[in-house]
């Protein structure tokens, strides 16, 4: 009797809706409780992309500073708020660390990683302090739903686990870790670094300069021919005598110290130059092909890099205002929106970060676009024209 009563209430009891993705089944069997690492060669694309390509070196830079140097504010409940604690942390988000300096690492590892890590340190339920984590220590492990769970920072050995939580708990008003990724379609958990696009071009650069500099280093020629000789006797050098000869020219004249430096031959031996043919010459237009290539993968018009054959702009401002439209704003975008959802809610309610487009160098010239034509419309009342400019409300402002 128990049992068919137990059975019955059982049956009688509402059913709990947990609204989640139908494929998260799927993800989590494939990865629960795996740490899963970076595929990624983060260590080629630092060394040999980063710190040996100027062109790589340069759109990376140029998109980080540029990013970095937008000034944030809080927009709280729908109104602008110029100053607010969360603007503090954000100045000042360490005591080894500008605000600027912490969003420029914080974009330059997104460019070279595809990811980037923000870490909230807590204190007292408060977060008091951020700092920019390196993405080749950092792993993802999943948990059961497929998302990631915790995350694992290892130094020398010796890992650190942050775990992650969907609601804020006790003690920790936020998630200790905020991962920013690029889009990737090959992977659930890390992102796609505009490196890997440019992979092929960078090898294409790197080579092309190694090749430049080892023509340098050989007096600026691609070689030449020492012939031998010896009328009415052998036409060939003995063993010691050709391997005294090859010495001689490499301590003597190869190098770009002993660029010029006569030769002097004797014993029948002759010296023919050789000279590039134009097909050996291509290297150098595919080198500014690679380069173009880079460039393209990071959104960075060839002429702000230099590089020449590039005449897509008419001028430089053209090409500027692009890459600011183009690249850095919807990066600066996708940043607000991450840190809003991620750090706003231990500050209050209604809080999201904004920015100010009238500090942009690069735009002003559309603005001051928009003023004259703003100006020029007698249809608008002041008010309108104040609110399509981004000024509030006369009423607001005596206010």
């Amino acid at each position: 009797m128990t049992s068919w009563i137990n059975q019955m209430a059982a049956f009688l009891r509402p059913v709990t809706e947990t609204k989640q993705s139908r494929a998260h089944a799927l993800i989590s069997l494939h990865t629960t409780g795996r740490p899963v690492w970076t595929p990624r060669n983060y260590q080629a694309f630092a060394k040999e992309g980063f710190a040996e390509n100027a062109v790589e070196y340069r759109c990376v830079k140029m998109i980080a500073e540029a990013a970095s140097s937008i000034k944030w504010h809080v927009v709280e409940n729908g109104e602008k708020v110029e100053s607010h604690p969360l603007l503090a942390l954000l100045k000042k988000p360490n005591p080894a660390e500008s605000g600027r300096n912490l969003m420029e690492s914080f974009y330059g590892y997104l460019q070279i990683a595809g990811n980037a890590y923000l870490e909230a340190a807590v204190l007292d339920n408060q977060v008091r302090e951020l700092h920019v984590l390196r993405p080749d220590r950092m792993k993802v492990i999943p948990g059961s739903s497929g998302w990631p769970e915790a995350y694992e920072y290892t130094v020398n050995g010796s890992p650190l686990r942050f775990d992650q939580s969907a609601e804020p708990v006790a003690g920790q008003p936020v998630s200790p870790v905020l991962h920013m990724k690029m889009f990737n379609p090959l992977d659930d958990h890390y992102g796609m670094s505009p490196f890997e696009a440019a992979a092929k071009g960078i090898d294409i650069h790197n080579a092309a300069g190694a090749w430049n500099k080892a023509l340098l280093d050989n007096a600026a020629r691609p070689s030449g021919a020492l012939i031998y000789d010896n009328k009415g006797g052998d036409a060939n050098l003995s063993q010691e005598q050709f391997e005294r000869l090859k010495h001689e020219l490499e301590a003597t004249f190869q190098g770009s110290t002993n660029a010029g430096r006569p030769m002097v031959l004797e014993g029948g031996l002759d010296w023919k130059p050789l000279s590039h043919s134009p097909k050996d010459m291509e290297h150098i237009e595919a080198k500014h092909v690679a380069a173009r290539e880079i460039a393209l993968a990071f959104g960075v018009p060839p002429m702000l890099l230099g590089i020449p054959g590039d005449n897509t702009f008419a001028n430089y401002a053209e090409a500027n205002k692009t890459f600011w439209r183009q690249t850095v704003l919807p990066l600066v975008d996708k940043t607000s929106q991450s840190l809003s959802n991620w750090l706003a809610p231990a500050f209050g309610e209604n809080l999201s970060f904004g920015y100010n487009l009238d500090s942009i160098t690069a735009l002003s010239g559309e603005r001051t676009a928009l003023w004259k034509m703003v100006n020029v419309a007698s249809f608008l009342s002041d008010a309108e024209k104040r609110q399509i400019t981004g000024f509030e409300p006369a009423s607001s402002k005596q206010d």
